[in-house]
């Protein structure tokens, strides 16, 4: 298979960047778009250029460090998967593939296709989690009856990987979908309940101080997410702030 790619390269933040174009054979059509990537780079190095930079980890959709848009899509033309489970059987020979990375003020370039994703990591920070003392004091995990529905959907909202496809997909570059998922796996768990309040405050203030933008209600986040995270958590993830605002009055 032969590829037109046409790539974004940028040496750092300051750098104004541009689209390169690289032409590339001998593709399998059963490789992954990480793998055309690598020989891409071994061609480069091998011609003594500077190779590609992008993000990639666990390349089994678990970690979503590998986040690129591909020809206007994140993640590429597939749904539910990420770009290291997006296979180059997608594509046709000869086609012109368009390789850029998140568009995002909160997601500053680094150098070419990787961005720097540590916003997230702050909103985490900021109430992302359950307060529990271990430290020579362990006990046993949790016996309260949780209602498997609540358990199911806790769960659902888990599997966020924090890619942010969801920004990059949203024209106004929001982080509801990430944030409300993050919210919602505690909000649904009696674990979560003691600093119910406070997180979703802190979080949602976090993700305002970060410079994401609103939600634009298009869904656009929900598509576009590889673990098809649901628009249902937003919702939730609301009610959880008014009321959490309404008793801190």
């Amino acid at each position: 298979m032969k590829l037109n790619l046409k790539i974004w390269r940028q040496k750092n933040a300051n750098d104004k960047g541009q689209m390169v174009t690289y032409p590339i054979d001998g593709i399998d059509g059963d490789m992954s778009f990480l793998e055309m990537l690598d020989i891409l780079n071994e061609e480069l190095i091998i011609k003594g250029e500077d190779p590609v930079a992008f993000d990639h980890d666990c390349r089994e959709g678990i970690c979503g460090m590998c986040s690129l848009f591909i020809n206007g899509e994140a993640h590429g033309p597939d749904r539910a998967v990420t770009t290291c489970q997006l296979h180059m059987r997608k594509f046709k020979d000869g086609e012109t593939i368009f390789i850029e990375p998140w568009r995002a003020k909160a997601f500053p370039v680094i150098k070419d296709l990787i961005v720097d994703r540590s916003a997230f990591d702050r909103v985490m920070s900021a109430g992302g989690f359950v307060s529990v003392n271990t430290s020579g004091n362990t006990i046993d995990a949790n016996s309260i009856p949780i209602p498997k529905h609540d358990a199911d959907k806790a769960f659902e909202a888990a599997t966020c990987i924090g890619c942010g496809a969801c920004v990059a997909s949203c024209k106004n570059s929001s982080a509801m979908l990430f944030v409300s998922a993050k919210v919602s796996q505690l909000a649904l768990l009696p674990q979560g309940k003691v600093e119910a309040k406070d997180r979703v405050l802190n979080m949602v203030k976090m993700m305002d101080e970060e410079g994401f933008g609103n939600c634009t209600n298009t869904g656009a986040c929900a598509v576009e997410c590889p673990k098809e995270i649901s628009l249902d958590n937003i919702a939730r993830m609301n009610r959880e702030y008014f009321g959490a605002m309404i008793s801190a009055e």
